[in-house]
């Protein structure tokens, strides 16, 4: 892992970006498949950004106890999360529902019009 021990920059994209918001992602998707309240989003990614940051420590030699960077991690993972959530909810709305509601994009529906 040489390649990305020389540069934190490649260390936080691979690790929490791609590893971490992948993760996220599907979090995100699975809360929202199993009809779990939005808020609980908020809950999962404070707990996967502690582990991605303990990642980053115990693999790179990161900062564990930095407030700024968890906070960065933990924004990062919310908004993947946010990502999937939402769009899992709109193929749900749509498909489940689907004489009520269209998709209107990839992450928003609105009322069918009669």
């Amino acid at each position: 892992m040489t390649w990305l021990s020389d540069d934190g920059l490649r260390v936080f994209l691979v690790l929490t970006v791609m590893i971490g918001g992948g993760a996220a992602v599907l979090a995100g998707r699975g809360l929202a498949r199993s009809w779990k309240p939005f808020s609980r989003v908020f809950f999962y990614m404070a707990l996967l950004a502690a582990a991605v940051r303990f990642f980053h420590y115990a693999l790179f030699d990161g900062n564990l106890l930095s407030l700024y960077y968890y906070l960065v991690t933990y924004i990062v993972l919310l908004a993947a999360a946010v990502l999937g959530f939402r769009a899992m909810r709109t193929t749900q709305m749509v498909t489940q529902y689907r004489w009520l509601y269209q998709r209107t994009s990839p992450l928003t529906w609105r009322e069918r019009r009669t």
